[in-house]
């Protein structure tokens, strides 16, 4: 009998082109629908709630796919951590119904950036941290980001493409900057994410940080929907897929 599987997965993205599967190169989907296979007897095809892109982590993927394999599904993560490498990690797994899929179902997702504040870098976060040279005034960027929560128009904050894309209009439900230590995290909890969106907003609320803008600038910039008018967009190793709701 087929049964749809629903997997959660976290892992180390440093060393991957994302999750989605590409041509020339390595992407964890594809690690997971090879490794995987070993042990439901045939090949599979993964369906992921998030296209993480290069570099960037994750602890709360969510993946499905069907299979007619007869694995006891609390016996899948320990199976798996035999095939798959160390930083690709199931956490959870349970059966689904056959209309569940992992993107289509999702309601909300929680996505994760850290920067990292210093006069010199730290060799061992080069690979999980966005590191700034000087420490942001932390107040001023989680003053900006409750600027977004709510129903907008995130146009200024969307990766510039000549391809058709989806609608603009997202929902957040929360976000916050906080800081402990030389670390200072901002997550953002929305109904969706456009392609670059959480990298392009922190990018700019560490303009506000840095006082290059203010908090006034920053719903100027939001209101006009102009991506020229937002900071840079944030290196992707700071950036981790959280949680996934359904």
């Amino acid at each position: 009998m087929e049964r749809n599987i629903k997997l959660t997965v976290a892992y180390d993205g440093a060393a991957y082109h994302g999750f989605q599967r590409q041509l020339n190169a390595l992407a964890i989907q594809q690690v997971l629908e090879e490794r995987m296979a070993k042990i439901f007897g045939h090949p599979l095809k993964i369906a992921g709630a998030a296209r993480t892109d290069t570099g960037v982590h994750a602890y709360g993927q969510v993946v499905n796919f069907f299979t007619t394999g007869s694995i006891p599904t609390d016996k899948i993560p320990q199976a798996a951590k035999g095939v798959l490498p160390d930083d690709i990690v199931v956490t959870g797994a349970e059966d689904v119904s056959p209309t569940f899929h992992a993107r289509l179902a999702a309601k909300s997702k929680i996505y994760s950036y850290r920067l990292y504040s210093s006069a010199l870098p730290d060799p061992f976060l080069r690979r999980y941290a966005w590191h700034l040279t000087q420490n942001p005034d932390t107040a001023a960027m989680d003053a900006a980001a409750q600027l977004i929560v709510g129903e907008h128009d995130f146009s200024a904050f969307r990766a510039v493409s000549r391809g058709v894309q989806v609608g603009p209009v997202r929902t957040m439900f929360a976000a916050t900057c906080r800081q402990q230590g030389r670390m200072v995290e901002c997550d953002f909890w929305g109904s969706g994410f456009l392609y670059h969106m959480v990298r392009n907003l922190v990018g700019t609320l560490v303009d506000v940080g840095f006082g290059r803008l203010s908090v006034a600038d920053f719903a100027v910039i939001l209101a006009g929907r102009d991506r020229r008018m937002a900071g840079i967009t944030a290196p992707p190793q700071g950036l981790y897929l959280k949680e996934v709701f359904y």
